[in-house]
């Protein structure tokens, strides 16, 4: 009975968002009680091997996301934002410059310097496209011309594998979006890699703070997946490397989320899985397509010393 139970419980519903796409699409003259519940009986026949694995992700972002903006000094003395007396605002994505697309700061620079004229940015702005002139200025400490914007082009952390479809390739992990630190907006991928990690610690959960797990990539130049989604629900894409799970070897069919205890798996030490008690104390039964279905209390004493609680990663 037990055995049953964990097979039953066990926490893969973080992946419905993806597996949930294709029947809504074909449903999309249906309302959302009715397109929901089509895709449950989809998700009936679905077997996967559960996740917990410890993962490294590294991601390009597609053009270089607008993180800063920062007064230059000129050499007459003045302070100027060009950017932000352009119009740019935190979370653009500067795509273009004068029709050259740019993925890096360094190739933001390289344009800007080449030109010490007006330039026009193709900027896309959730998910409006628009087209911003901005002159640079000289600044007063290097000589070189600038914009007053601060920009990033990648980003990289530690996750956990949500699940993988030996039928298909295919992954889901984390359960919940990668987004910029600075602009909290979901992170678009131009190119992004799952790779082997380590966890080397835990920062402990306090009140107001989830804590994090910390760890280390190995094996950079072997990738064991490639990502092509980073969505609200977590991030997917094809692993080249079947996953594999000690606790549950066999692929197990999606279960609906009921409450009462139930097990989740995860990686605190180096790349061992272990199995920890959980408590659903609550499910919201309708609306599967919402971010947030589930109130979980972990109650494993061993989880609890370990990490204070919910962590990170």
């Amino acid at each position: 009975m037990q055995k049953f139970e964990r097979r039953k419980f066990l926490a893969i519903l973080l992946v419905a968002g993806l597996l949930f796409a294709g029947t809504f699409l074909a449903a999309c003259q249906m309302g959302q009680e009715e397109a929901e519940d089509a895709a449950l009986s989809v998700l009936a026949e679905t077997r996967l091997v559960v996740g917990g694995q410890s993962v490294g992700v590294k991601m390009d972002v597609s053009g270089v996301l607008v993180v800063g903006l920062e007064e230059i000094e000129t050499e007459d003395g003045d302070r100027i934002n060009p950017g932000l007396d352009a119009g740019l605002q935190l979370g653009d994505r500067i795509l273009e410059i004068d029709g050259l697309s740019v993925n890096s700061p360094e190739e933001v620079q390289k344009a800007v310097n080449a030109r010490h004229k007006r330039v026009k940015m193709t900027v896309k702005r959730g998910d409006q496209m628009l087209t911003v002139s901005i002159t640079p200025v000289k600044a007063a400490a290097d000589g070189r011309f600038k914009i007053g914007v601060w920009v990033r082009d990648r980003t990289a952390g530690l996750g956990t594998l949500t699940y993988y479809d030996p039928s298909s390739g295919g992954f889901g992990a984390l359960g919940h979006a990668i987004t910029d630190p600075d602009t909290s907006d979901i992170l678009t991928v131009e190119k992004g890699v799952l790779l082997r990690s380590s966890v080397e610690s835990v920062k402990q959960g306090e009140a107001g703070d989830p804590g994090e797990i910390r760890g280390v990539f190995y094996e950079a130049d072997e990738p064991i997946g490639e990502m092509t989604i980073n969505t609200a629900k977590g991030i997917f894409g094809t692993m080249t490397d079947p996953a594999e799970n000690p606790f549950y070897p066999e692929p197990i069919p999606i279960g609906t989320a009921k409450e009462g205890k139930a097990y989740i798996l995860c990686t605190l030490e180096g790349d061992t899985i272990e199995q920890f008690e959980i408590d659903i104390a609550k499910v919201n039964r309708r609306r599967i397509s919402d971010v947030k279905n589930m109130v979980v209390k972990v109650t494993d004493p061993d989880l609890l010393e370990k990490t204070g609680g919910i962590v990170q990663g």
